[in-house]
């Protein structure tokens, strides 16, 4: 039964510039919350071009800001090619402080980069601890190889300042799967923040359904976002143009920020093989996993809890640059017994790839590895996490003035 809460409300920072990780898993977060408790609003603020392409749940709204597209090198560039980095950079700054100080959030998470994009959450960050915000801090179970992470953070002074501004650090996966701060030199006072909440689990949404299930059973490849997705798509065509006894319905989800350059070709060559269907993007993609017989994907953080959620068999074929994030967890799932994996270099080979998907059709689903790692237990740990901070301040009187 959902527990009813007055006008409380929680503001949400998804940087969102490269691909669609951040937004869907702060989406999942904010659905998960307005489910559980009625009188609570959640604010997503996000850099997603596609933002609005999503279905959101009652008391779950959106604000974007410009947009600002990573590059494969690690540097970024401005959506809109007529303004410069550092004016997109102030706009979004200013529009992250308007809208804290209009919404005036009793609760503020912000996904993965402590300090926003370029330092650009700071400012409100300073703004809402003064007015006694509870300020949250959400990390993927794997952040980086801990050696990049190391030397990005230490430009900034990160860890500090983590300290400084967070009163909690939320890390999405169970503490024996991985350490997301691993080899850093952890200051006391985040180490006592860290909570280890779970993987985040994944239902099929109500509503309408996808149109883009097959009727048949079929193995669906999935880039996430797609911008960085080509080369798996193009090693998976390429195994079924080198094996002809790959006959097996496959579903290839290309995703919405893959160049169209690339979409044109994969396409075309798709097109040519019977058993394949192509698609751009679907807004349902736990639909299209549930529905699945098996996953091939890249092994970000969201399609790897819709593996273990689902509960489908997995091939996963990491992205290895500019960050290892996807290795690292997809070589801790592998030694696990969770998944199957591929390095990228051994995928480009057609016949070792094209052997890797006729075992994946044969695979038991993660649930029979018969590994602890499995617990999703995410969502119902924040819900209750934050039913008691909201509880705690229903005990005391509103804060009569705002601290600037």
């Amino acid at each position: 039964m959902k527990r009813r809460l007055e006008d409380a409300r929680i503001l949400m920072y998804s940087h969102d510039t490269f691909g669609l990780g951040h937004l869907r898993r702060c989406r999942t977060i904010a659905h998960s919350l307005v489910g559980d408790y009625r009188g609570l609003n959640v604010l997503i603020i996000s850099g997603a071009t596609i933002a609005g392409a999503f279905d959101y749940r009652a008391r779950v709204d959106f604000v974007t800001v410009p947009s600002v597209v990573k590059l494969k090198d690690g540097d970024y560039t401005p959506m809109a090619g007529r303004v410069d980095l550092q004016e997109t950079l102030k706009m979004r700054q200013s529009i992250i402080r308007q809208t804290a100080e209009t919404f005036q959030p009793d609760i503020f998470i912000v996904d993965k980069e402590p300090l926003g994009l370029k330092g650009e959450v700071e400012e409100t960050l300073q703004y809402l601890k003064a007015r006694g915000t509870t300020l949250v801090l959400g990390m993927r179970d794997v952040m980086d190889a801990p050696h990049l992470l190391d030397a990005e953070w230490k430009k900034s002074n990160m860890l500090p300042k983590i300290d400084q501004y967070y009163d909690t650090v939320w890390v999405y996966g169970p503490p024996d799967f991985y350490d997301p701060l691993i080899g850093l030199d952890v200051p006391s006072g985040v180490r006592r923040k860290m909570e280890f909440v779970g993987f985040l689990q994944r239902s099929v949404p109500q509503g309408t359904k996808s149109e883009h299930v097959p009727d048949e059973d079929y193995i669906l490849v999935t880039t996430g976002g797609g911008g960085d997705g080509a080369d798996l798509v193009n090693d998976v065509v390429s195994a079924f143009e080198h094996d002809q006894s790959l006959q097996h319905k496959t579903l290839i989800v290309l995703g919405p920020y893959m160049p169209a350059r690339e979409r044109t070709e994969l396409v075309e060559r798709s097109s040519k093989i019977a058993c394949l269907e192509v698609i751009e993007f679907d807004n349902r993609m736990e639909e299209l996993i549930d529905g699945a017989k098996a996953v091939v994907a890249m092994g970000g953080y969201n399609t790897y809890c819709e593996i273990l959620s689902f509960d489908k068999p997995a091939l996963i074929i990491p992205r290895t640059r500019p960050r290892e994030e996807q290795l690292i967890r997809a070589q801790r799932a592998s030694e696990l017994g969770l998944i199957d994996m591929l390095l990228p270099e051994e995928s480009a080979d057609p016949m070792l790839l094209s052997a890797a998907l006729k075992r994946l059709t044969r695979r038991a689903p993660p649930s029979q590895s018969g590994e602890k790692n499995m617990r999703l237990e995410g969502l119902v740990h924040i819900s209750r996490i934050v039913g008691d901070w909201l509880d705690d301040r229903d005990s005391y009187p509103p804060l009569s003035v705002v601290a600037e």
